[in-house]
C-alpha cells in the first residue's frame, strides 16, 4: 500500500511537471509565430507587372523587359534578328 502511495504521488509530480513544460512550449510557440507573423508582414509584396510574349518562342516576360521590333516583341535580340531577318 506505502508503494502505491508513491508511486500516485511520483506520478502526479511527473503529470504537474509535463502541464507546466507544455504551457512554456506553447507559449514560446506562440511568441516565435507572432514575431514571424510580424517580419513576414513588415516586407512589402511587389506589385504585379504586365507581361509580354514573345512572338518567336511564346515565353511570357516582363513588359519593361520585352524588346518591341516591327513584327512584335521579342525577349532577346537574337529572337528579334531571327524572327524580324
Amino acid at each position: 500500500m506505502k508503494y502505491l502511495l508513491v508511486l500516485a504521488v511520483v506520478w502526479i509530480a511527473f503529470w504537474l511537471w509535463r502541464q507546466r513544460r507544455r504551457a512554456e512550449i506553447d507559449a514560446h510557440r506562440a511568441a516565435q509565430h507572432a514575431a514571424h507573423a510580424k517580419t513576414s508582414s513588415a516586407a512589402p509584396v511587389a506589385a504585379p507587372q504586365p507581361m509580354a510574349q514573345c512572338d518567336y518562342c511564346q515565353v511570357h516576360l516582363p513588359l519593361a523587359d520585352a524588346l518591341d521590333g516591327r513584327q512584335g516583341r521579342y525577349c532577346t535580340v537574337a529572337h528579334q534578328q531571327a524572327a524580324e531577318g
